[in-house]
C-alpha cells in the first residue's frame, strides 16, 4: 500500500494524518491469514488480518500502534512462517515513515476511494 491514515486527539476533534515512505516505495504491512468453514452457511471464508505493534519514536506523536512494516530482505522469513524469525520481525519499524495532517474529509463515508484530495496535506506547516 501506498500509505495509511491514523487519528490524533486535538481540541477541536480527531485530525486525520497519511503515513507514507519517505523513499516513495510501497509500504510493505505484515499479516496474517486463513481459511475457515462459517458455521452457519458451510461456506468456505478468507479472513485476513494486519500485524499490529507499538508504535516507534516518530508514529506516537500522533498515535499509540502502528503496523508491523517489512522490509524486502525480510519478506522471506516471514513468508516461511517461521515462528522464531517472524517474531523478531514484529516490531516497530525504524525512521522510515513521513506524515502530515490531511482533511477530515477522509472521515466521510461518502468519500470516494480513489479521492487524490484525501491525502494532499491540509496544513503545510503542520508537516510531522
Amino acid at each position: 500500500m501506498w500509505g495509511y491514515y491514523e487519528w490524533r486527539g486535538t481540541p477541536d476533534g480527531k485530525q486525520p494524518y497519511y503515513f507514507t515512505r519517505k523513499d516513495g516505495a510501497l509500504i510493505t504491512v505484515a499479516g496474517v491469514h486463513d481459511e475457515w468453514n462459517d458455521p452457519e452457511t458451510g461456506k468456505m471464508l478468507r479472513s485476513c488480518a494486519m500485524v499490529i505493534t507499538e508504535p516507534n519514536a516518530f508514529v506516537v506523536q500522533v498515535h499509540d500502534r502502528m503496523p508491523v512494516i517489512l522490509e524486502p530482505q525480510n519478506f522471506a522469513a516471514w513468508e516461511q512462517g517461521d515462528s522464531k524469525n517472524a517474531a523478531t520481525l514484529m516490531r516497530p519499524a525504524g525512521d522510515v515513515l513521513q506524515a502530515w495532517p490531511v482533511s477530515r474529509g477522509v472521515n466521510s463515508s461518502r468519500a470516494a476511494d480513489d479521492d487524490a484530495s484525501l491525502i494532499v496535506p491540509a496544513s503545510p506547516d503542520k508537516l510531522l
